[in-house]
């Protein structure tokens, strides 16, 4: 048996300031393609939650481009290989090809689908043509003397192409086999960052750190003239025509995204993200897609935070922002129907179990790594508790999604968190810290080096790297020594959940060892047979009925267990790349898990 996935919530594009994050759309606009870690992400533009994960690059992944056929995409990484695989199916890898000993920076593909430039930051050569099926050379890529940002391809036959670049120049290829044709020099005075044909190949656009837009003759590649001087007052990271060719979109780092009508040479709409007149440099846009084959005239844009903005046609603001995290998911919550996700950065979400829907916990959040999220059991209002590598303990008002009150200044860096009765327990290297409150009620020093914590009503379990778990009793807010100690691991212990009534404690190890214990009189051993993981167990939950315990670990598995029948499982192989790092139970019986892929999953029993 196995677990399917139910749905992804994507990661982010991955973005980069003074960089342009190019995004592509299918040919009937249903999906839009992007780069992220080393993953490339296929997601649906008007159901964000349904998306497919392509995870075969073994390096950070820069761009990703469907083909006109809308049968393959090309993705291209910064160790300079491009990959074309089937994006209708189940995914393969039709072909890997070595272009530039260097970073992928841009690629395009011909009208037939067959034919690829790809472009970058090489050493011997910044760009070369191939056939999409063979890898074959079909021309050559020449005429610059820095790192080429940009490329695009006219649809149309005859066949020609263009290229921008650091050097501040556009060259001009004929085609096929695409040989130089013209170097245009002197429209750009700073780095060309995007280039474009319409759709119907008559004319093309040009844009860059300088805030101009250039139009050219697609067919000469003469210089026709430039547009829209002043109106862009920061880089010009991204362009893209509407599918009737009589109107493009530009995205800038002035935090704007425009609509142009070439022909009477001005803007016709305007967004600007963030507030007015405010300087905000996660709202700067640093790419755009106008999807083909809509009838809504629907835009989607990139800020540097990865959020992805859908801009209409008269509405001055976004008609929907679709969030998610750019870095690894570190820590996991679970309240409700709401997830919470922390990440490397210290970005935390909360994410609506039900739509796949992903806000941002507004407030005064963390500026570093997030170390452990637990949701208080509080009868009062839903609560949820945030530890980070800034050394600091937050909460979460559930409702409202907003950091509360002020943050308990630690004064060591958490091993973990856990919380019951309106208590939140943090353990450092040395003791472990009670806190009531937003502030530190009471400690009680160690022996050994505690890795995690769990807590339910008056018990508190902690594992240590002496491979033992040591169990604590809570009176109030002081944590007293039960004198008790599981010692059933042979590794030392890294990840601990208590079950829904507190009844069974699940204890994970490094060398991917689980076991189960019941809680109540001599902590009697339930099972030591969880053992199919091959790495570090990071994460443990169990379901509502107690019957059910997931598990994730560094393997980039997720396993389902079952206490009634040890020694079976179901799982999720490669749920994860570079490992799981949360696990959660929906109430329907579907687990979530959440890994250093960036992206959220929601499995099922398949």
């Amino acid at each position: 048996m196995s677990l399917i996935s139910d749905s992804i919530y994507a990661a982010s594009p991955t973005t980069a300031r003074g960089t342009a994050t190019p995004l592509s759309s299918d040919p009937k606009g249903e999906r839009i393609a992007y780069a992220s870690g080393k993953s490339v992400f296929l997601r649906s533009i008007d159901n964000p939650a349904i998306s497919k994960q392509y995870t075969q690059h073994t390096a950070q992944t820069t761009v990703a481009r469907f083909s006109p056929s809308g049968f393959y995409v090309a993705s291209g990484d910064v160790s300079g290989s491009v990959r074309v695989w089937d994006c209708a199916g189940e995914g393969a890898t039709k072909g890997e090809y070595h272009i530039i000993a260097g970073r992928i920076n841009d690629l395009a593909w011909d009208g037939d689908s067959q034919r690829i430039i790809a472009v970058g930051d090489g050493k011997e050569r910044f760009g070369h043509c191939i056939t999409a099926d063979s890898g074959n050379s079909v021309g050559e890529i020449s005429g610059h003397s820095s790192q080429i940002n940009t490329v695009a391809i006219r649809q149309q036959r005859p066949l020609r192409a263009v290229t921008g670049s650091d050097d501040t120049s556009l060259v001009f290829y004929h085609g096929a086999p695409f040989k130089f044709n013209t170097s245009l020099r002197g429209q750009h005075n700073r780095f060309v960052f995007g280039s474009a044909f319409a759709p119907d190949g008559s004319v093309f656009a040009s844009v860059g750190a300088d805030k101009r837009i250039w139009l050219y003759d697609g067919k000469t590649g003469e210089a026709k003239g430039q547009i829209g001087e002043g109106e862009h007052t920061g880089s010009i990271f991204g362009i893209s025509w509407s599918k009737d060719s009589k109107r493009f979109v530009t995205a800038s780092a002035d935090q704007t995204v425009r609509i142009w009508d070439p022909e009477a040479g001005k803007a016709v709409q305007s967004w600007r993200m963030g507030e007015e007149g405010v300087p905000s440099i996660p709202d700067q846009q640093v790419g755009v897609v106008w999807p083909s084959g809509r009838s809504d005239g629907l835009i989607i844009s990139v800020d540097l935070e990865g959020n992805l903005n859908y801009l209409v046609d008269g509405n001055p603001k976004p008609s929907r922002v679709v969030r998610g995290h750019q870095k690894n998911i570190t820590a996991v919550g679970i309240s409700g129907t709401t997830l919470f996700t922390g990440s490397y950065e210290g970005r935390v979400l909360a994410w609506d179990t039900e739509s796949g829907i992903a806000d941002k916990v507004e407030g005064d959040s963390h500026s570093n790594y997030v170390a452990g999220i637990t949701a208080s059991d509080s009868k009062s209002e839903a609560e949820v508790f945030t530890v980070a590598w800034d050394d600091t303990l937050r909460s979460v008002s559930v409702p409202s999604k907003i950091f509360t009150g002020t943050a308990a200044q630690l004064k060591f860096q958490p091993k973990g968190i856990a919380s019951t009765s309106d208590v939140v327990l943090v353990p450092s290297s040395d003791s472990i810290a009670v806190y009531s409150n937003g502030k530190q009620a009471s400690s009680i020093p160690v022996k050994y080096a505690p890795t995690c914590i769990a807590a339910h009503g008056t018990k508190v379990a902690v594992g240590g790297d002496d491979k033992l778990v040591h169990v604590y009793t809570l009176a109030g807010t002081e944590l007293t020594d039960a004198g008790i100690e599981l010692r059933r691991a042979t590794a030392p212990v890294s990840a601990l959940s208590f079950s829904r009534t507190g009844e069974k404690l699940a204890v994970g190890a490094n060398n991917g060892k689980i076991y189960a214990f019941e809680t109540s009189g001599e902590w009697k051993l339930i099972t030591d047979r969880w053992s199919a993981h091959t790495a570090r167990v990071t994460c443990l939950a169990w379901d509502e009925s107690e019957k059910y315990a997931a598990s994730g670990s560094l393997d980039t598995n997720v396993m389902a267990w079952s206490v009634e029948d040890p020694g079976k499982r179901i799982k999720a192989v490669n749920a994860h790349k570079d490992g799981v790092t949360g696990v959660a139970w929906e109430k329907a019986g579907k687990i979530i898990s959440a890994g250093g892929d960036a992206s959220v999953k929601v499995w099922v029993q398949g």
